[in-house]
């Protein structure tokens, strides 16, 4: 019986330290986060399932009622777009950056929006390295971005899951899609390992291309560096995550009473 309720009591605190294991944006954008154009967070929303981590919200990026010189890159077809860029956080050499993400589109043919990430050294905002691309084209691979720089992380190939995206930041372009290439990505994880000791931040990015019109977005979570969160997690609110905790720590104690008497 004793070994029986250990087990249940070491199952209790992994499920508590994997919940505060991952920022999963519940109640909004961490707070310090910086957006320009539109953010927000989701939960499971059409064809935008919870991420593999299976937390309840994640955050996003989107380019309706976008700003224009939200992009790092100049290829002379930018128009409007959003960036979140977040708090700035420390770093030893070797940590690995992890994130997922999924890109989704209701642009298609020769219109190319895209999305990405970036690490940015905090002292300066310069770019550290590029995390992530994927941009819009009618077949073929879509992550990594052919038009753009290739990435220093690690990140999957991937086609688009095609025809149109239903889910509700696109707004009005939900369910719509112009031409072949609209879809969505579906989530895949990007991770990076950290050359040098610093502060950074961490940018997300989504743009339109060559006109405004048929909107894109990119989703994202459990951003962590070296499998802790960037930010305090909100999925469990501190004082409950820490009440579980204190919780299964007397449960612990009792137990040993128990054993001892």
């Amino acid at each position: 019986m004793y070994k029986h309720k250990l087990k249940l009591l070491v199952a209790l605190l992994m499920s508590v330290s994997a919940q505060m294991a991952y920022a999963d944006f519940v109640g909004g954008i961490p707070s310090g986060y910086t957006c320009t154009g539109t953010c927000g967070t989701a939960g499971a929303d059409g064809d935008v399932t919870l991420s593999p981590l299976g937390i309840s919200k994640y955050g996003y990026v989107v380019t309706n009622n976008g700003a224009t010189g939200v992009s790092p890159f100049s290829t002379g077809g930018e128009t409007t777009g959003s960036k979140l860029v977040s708090n700035a956080f420390t770093a030893a050499a070797g940590d690995k950056l992890e994130f997922y993400f999924n890109y989704i589109t209701s642009d298609g043919s020769g219109f190319a929006d895209y999305g990405f990430a970036r690490l940015l050294n905090a002292s300066d905002n310069s770019q550290a390295a590029l995390l992530f691309t994927a941009q819009t084209k009618p077949s073929g691979n879509i992550i990594p971005a052919q038009g753009l720089p290739a990435p220093d992380a690690a990140i999957p190939t991937a086609e688009i899951v095609g025809g149109a995206p239903n889910w509700s930041p696109l707004d009005s372009d939900s369910g719509r899609c112009y031409a072949a290439g609209c879809g969505y990505t579906g989530w895949a994880l990007s991770s990076f390992e950290i050359a040098l000791a610093g502060d950074y931040l961490l940018e997300f990015g989504v743009v339109n291309y060559t006109d405004s019109a048929y909107q894109s977005g990119l989703a994202f979570d459990g951003i962590t560096i070296d499998g802790k969160p960037i930010d305090p997690p909100s999925g469990v609110p501190v004082p409950a995550a820490a009440w579980l905790f204190g919780s299964a720590l007397l449960g612990f104690m009792g137990l040993g009473r128990k054993k001892a008497v």
